[in-house]
């Protein structure tokens, strides 16, 4: 019989609650742009890289980078635009069954979910974001039903509309966000994109139907926002 005592300490930190971890440590705030809204949202004093570094043993000066800031924890442009023009035109959602595709924190399902739709699905991978997005579903006070998994590797969902808020940040992503928004087209499923312009963002493929001042991630207090867009995913001309 293998001791697993002395091995079994870095899954501890693994098994760290997701739910109660946010609760405990993130703020619930309104979104800047977005009053309607309110979401966890992380802090300085947060000690977010417990819940997504494994490996984290409270040291903040080990040598080992800081982990990727996780999608769920801010409001990023992409998303935020998107929520502001559902708001803005409840009817484009209205009594439709919607997928956020790629929720991250869950804002564009939850304003899909204030406006009037009759169904939203959001999709996230990240089991924390899935917490966060039960979190921010029950504190504004709407359902969202959650998929954690890949959606876009399979069929288009049973949807009316796709919502995808900053799926094009990378050129991967990219490449594997926009054959799954083909079959949503081809499937006769509506998609709206909301991005701040990212350079891996296939223009082309895309018709500007709005245009909003709202803050992303990473931004320096006090800077100017620069207008990130809503748009129309088109079929491409052959």
């Amino acid at each position: 019989m293998v001791d697993l005592a002395d091995d079994d300490a870095p899954d501890r930190r693994l098994r760290l609650d997701p739910t109660e971890f946010i609760k405990a440590n993130m703020r619930l705030a309104p979104v800047p742009a977005l009053p309607e809204i309110q979401l966890y949202t992380a802090h300085p004093g947060s000690g977010l890289r417990r819940l997504v570094d494994p490996e984290d043993d409270g040291d903040t000066d080990d040598g080992r980078p800081e982990p990727q800031p996780p999608y769920w924890a801010y409001a990023w442009a992409g998303g935020a635009v998107l929520a502001r023009y559902i708001l803005d035109h409840p009817k484009i959602v209205a009594d439709r069954r919607v997928l956020d595709l790629g929720a991250g924190s869950g804002i564009v399902g939850i304003a899909a979910a204030k406006a009037g739709a009759r169904e939203v699905i959001a999709a996230e991978i990240d089991r924390n974001g899935v917490a966060a997005i039960g979190l921010n579903a029950a504190a504004n006070g709407v359902e969202i039903a959650l998929v954690d998994k890949d959606v876009t590797t399979g069929p288009p969902p049973a949807v009316d509309l796709v919502l995808a808020g900053d799926v094009f940040y990378g050129r991967e992503v990219a490449l594997r966000v926009i054959p799954f928004l083909d079959r949503c087209l081809a499937a006769g499923i509506e998609v709206l994109v909301g991005d701040p312009r990212r350079s891996d963002l296939p223009l082309h493929r895309l018709r500007l139907l709005a245009e909003h001042q709202v803050p992303d991630f990473g931004d320096a207090r006090g800077t100017a926002t620069k207008p990130s867009g809503v748009f129309s995913f088109e079929t491409e001309c052959r």
